[in-house]
């Protein structure tokens, strides 16, 4: 069961009980990250997610770690482009400390100049990771390209250069604006006492004060065209293609899962299947969907050899246009619905699927969603669906490529897709 409390101040905090299970997930996520960050600070969310570990009024960072390592649990954080998240995994007999722990991360950090500069160095590194991931940095350039000049089009990292920039102050400041109660969701599942729960949650955040929500500005225009950076080192070409997607809370939220899942989702899928097993032109090769609160894509990921992209990319344009022209046959669609509903419960079995679960659907619709609701939703697709959602998103329109490897084999433009 699922309920819900509010603090006067907006905190929202949201639980829902496992009483079989003997672990509980637990987490606190800010409606805060990198798209709501001006130009010269991108990165400060990420900088400071990483800055709440290393110390706070009652612990050092070595504490912290003993505390949860002690207790088996496991303790992490990220940053994204719309959201913030810290959590802990604890066995249910834990969960005081893991409260204790999370609120005094979240609420008391020290922001040590010391600290501030190792951390510094920690994230030049991590950038540095991204650099030398071909995968990664490919996602990096397709947003950048895509999405040119918009928040959401600048990585999550920030740069070298911003990051170099942020001086205690600066972090200070920004925290205190963006760590406010009516910007926070803690969600909560697994094995719980409910109301001692909302007693500690209410003692540790009922003294902050609201404080006015991140602006968001216009939705980003989608851009195409081709972005490629030269690794003649590597022996393959990374390929990520974007697509019009879709945002967050778009009606046709559900044909589009089926949509990717049929084209790109599944070792069954048709590009799986043509690209890789029919052609052996790939080892990996999916599509997925990013969906953000007023704007999304569609997007195609591959690595090949350089004399493979032309074939890679007619196979791959040959399938979306399938998709445009004819109508998928019932059983495929049947068989990429089952497999939806399938991994979708799988999953809902973590006590962390269902706490973040918790906190993404109060983030971006407001409201819950039962499982029956959603194997609901995804019931209802039908093929008419699908044929008019793929016209509408997938052919035409401005089409982005982004590439990182030896640029000898990449086209100098979309025909070989064959989508224009």
């Amino acid at each position: 069961m699922i309920r819900e409390c509010r603090l006067d101040n907006g905190l929202a905090l949201l639980s829902e009980s496992m009483p079989d299970l003997r672990s509980v997930s637990l987490g606190v996520w800010l409606r805060q990250g990198s798209r709501h960050e001006p130009a010269a600070i991108n990165g400060i969310s990420h900088f400071i997610e990483h800055l709440v570990f290393k110390g706070t009024e009652r612990r050092s960072s070595l504490e912290i770690a003993r505390e949860i390592d002690a207790v088996g649990g496991q303790m992490d954080a990220f940053t994204a482009k719309e959201s913030t998240c810290f959590y802990i995994r604890v066995l249910d007999r834990h969960v005081d400390l893991a409260l204790d722990l999370l609120t005094d991360i979240v609420r008391h950090p020290r922001f040590d100049p010391e600290d501030i500069e190792k951390e510094r160095k920690v994230i030049a590194e991590e950038i540095h990771m991204v650099e030398d991931t071909p995968e990664d940095l490919v996602y990096d350039m397709l947003y950048s390209s895509r999405w040119a000049g918009h928040p959401l089009g600048r990585p999550i990292q920030g740069s070298l250069e911003t990051v170099a920039d942020m001086d205690p102050a600066t972090l200070r400041e920004f925290f205190r604006g963006a760590y406010v109660p009516n910007q926070m969701v803690l969600s909560v599942a697994g094995k719980l006492d409910l109301e001692a729960i909302v007693g500690t949650v209410q003692e540790a955040f009922v003294s902050m004060p609201r404080a006015a929500a991140p602006a968001v500005g216009e939705p980003p225009l989608d851009r195409g065209g081709l972005v490629v950076r030269e690794k003649s080192e590597l022996e393959q070409i990374h390929l990520a293609v974007a697509l019009g997607g879709l945002p967050q809370v778009h009606p046709d939220r559900y044909v589009l899962m089926v949509m990717s899942n049929i084209l790109g989702g599944t070792m069954s899928s048709r590009l799986f299947q043509k690209v890789r097993e029919e052609r052996g032109l790939v080892y990996t090769i999916y599509s997925g969907v990013s969906s953000y609160s007023d704007q999304g894509y569609h997007s195609i990921y591959l690595a090949t050899r350089p004399q493979s992209v032309g074939e890679a990319l007619k196979v791959i344009g040959a399938e979306i246009l399938s998709l445009c022209h004819e109508e998928v046959p019932e059983r495929e669609l049947a068989e990429s619905k089952e497999n939806l509903k399938g991994s979708l419960m799988l999953n809902l079995e973590s006590t962390y699927s269902r706490m973040a679960n918790l906190a993404r659907n109060e983030m971006a619709f407001g409201r819950q969603f039962s499982l029956e609701e959603i194997l609901s939703g995804i019931d209802a697709v039908q093929t008419a669906d699908l044929l008019r959602l793929a016209n509408k998103t997938l052919k035409g329109g401005d089409l982005t490529l982004a590439a990182v490897g030896p640029a000898s084999g990449l086209p100098s433009d979309f025909s070989d897709l064959g989508l224009s």
